[in-house]
């Protein structure tokens, strides 16, 4: 089998392949891991007779770990968008911040929401809002849009049960530690989410919009009465139910606890599970139970989670790939010689995803297929604590959010429901993300040097 300097060469084709192949190519990064596992497979001499093996049970053990949590977080996503539950924790943050404080209530509205919500659905679900707000704090709209699209931004790439840290937690071999991810997620967004909200208060503030002829997404329930949104608790429960349980299962599993009620804890903690206890409390959200909401909210979902599950997967795949050759002794030959020490292992993974994100696009194709590429050197680089792998996952989503811009779908929903012009919004939302992935990386790379 290839060894050596030539197997770097692979490696480095078979990401310069995914990239042009999902940029340029327009090619579905599922295919293109496909072929790139394929590919390696092939270059570096395996055994053809082991390939297809290696790729299926790759596929199949990811599967396994992680395909019922990202179906399951998707589905309490949906529910909580079509429900207008994501406009009830609106209206409680604003509640609690003030309206003398509006880019803070939206940097925080936005935080809140996209844990569960794709950031994209969470801008238009929200857009209207941010818009009243505006109007009615008399504050620039460019501001308000950006201190929205940055909260919403932020824990969309660094903190479960958002699915692509998910999934990325899930590829390292990270999925037993979802609690430790979480706290480190929360931990790192924190100034991330900071300096989007400086960003909107200090460069974007100066951008003028016209605010009419806004549009107004009337498919969303944005535009509900204040009193027909659901209760303040059933509203949040199916974010916060999911996020104690697995944080006391890892409690419980770092304390050592025994027993029948560490059992039970750890039971509940698992994240599959603690999702599913979260999706009852999200059927509460249900306006009736009937087709609509049973079956077609929850089919949604479930269509929403299918591209994830398969990129996911499909890294998987990739990985196990990846794993066979001996490019993990490799690296842990480099890692050994200084090149990859101490917090240093976070810059690899944080040059990926921002090079992936930079080049097509998806913030959670960027996060899924890093998190796959660089899973089989973690070890030979001496990444195996709980804490040194959900920093990666942190190195990661700070890569994922370097740049939104052209290529990205979501730099297009702030441009079109804010109502800023292209220019505009690469001023604004497109030096934000650049800011906001430099500072996150920058915050789990001290965290890195000071707790490892």
């Amino acid at each position: 089998m290839l060894e050596g300097p030539l197997l770097l060469l692979v490696l480095a084709l078979a990401i310069v392949f995914i990239i042009v192949a999902t940029a340029k190519i327009k090619l579905h990064p599922f295919l293109a891991l496909i072929f790139a596992a394929y590919m390696v497979g092939l270059f570096t001499g395996m055994p053809i007779g082991e390939l297809t093996d290696i790729i299926t049970s790759g596929f199949g053990n990811l599967m396994r770990y992680i395909g019922l949590v990202i179906v399951t977080g998707t589905i309490i996503g949906v529910i909580l968008e079509k429900s207008g539950a994501a406009l009830r924790m609106a209206e409680v943050i604003i509640r609690i911040v003030g309206e003398r404080r509006p880019q803070l209530a939206m940097s925080l509205i936005g935080a809140v929401v996209s844990v569960p919500v794709f950031c994209d659905s969470g801008y238009v679900i929200l857009a209207s809002l941010s818009r009243a707000t505006a109007q009615r704090a008399k504050v620039s709209l460019a501001s308000m849009s950006v201190a929205l699209a940055t909260g919403l931004y932020a824990t969309h790439t660094l903190v479960p049960p958002t699915p692509g840290p998910i999934a990325a937690a899930g590829n390292i071999g990270a999925s037993d530690y979802l609690g430790v991810v979480i706290l480190f997620g929360v931990l790192v967004s924190i100034p991330t989410i900071a300096v989007g909200y400086l960003w909107a208060t200090r460069v974007a503030a100066s951008i003028h919009i016209d605010i009419s002829d806004l549009p107004i997404p009337e498919e969303t329930p944005a535009n509900i009465a204040t009193s027909a949104l659901p209760a303040t608790w059933k509203s949040l429960a199916p974010i916060l139910v999911p996020v104690i349980l697995i944080s006391s299962g890892s409690v419980v599993a770092f304390s050592g606890y025994s027993g029948t009620g560490a059992a039970l804890v750890s039971f509940l903690g698992a994240p599959t599970t603690a999702l599913f206890v979260g999706l009852l409390f999200a059927f509460l959200l249900f306006p009736r139970f009937n087709e609509e909401t049973l079956t077609q909210w929850i089919g949604a979902g479930i269509q929403a989670a299918a591209p994830i599950l398969l990129i996911t997967c499909a890294g998987g795949a990739f990985g196990s790939v990846l794993s066979a050759t001996p490019i993990a002794e490799l690296i842990k030959g480099l890692a050994e010689g200084g090149l990859f020490g101490g917090a240093f292992v976070l810059v690899l993974p944080f040059a990926i995803a921002a090079a992936l994100k930079s080049a097509q696009g998806s913030s959670t194709a960027a996060l899924v297929v890093t998190s796959a590429l660089i899973a089989p050197l973690l070890e030979g680089m001496g990444v195996v604590s709980p804490v040194q792998l959900a920093l990666v996952v942190m190195a990661v989503g700070a890569g994922a959010m370097t740049v939104s811009h052209a290529n990205d779908s979501y730099f297009w929903v702030v441009t079109q429901f804010s109502g800023m012009s292209v220019k505009d919004a690469y001023k604004a939302q497109t030096m934000a993300t650049l800011v906001q992935g430099i500072t996150a990386f920058l915050t789990a790379f001290l965290l890195y040097a000071v707790l490892v």
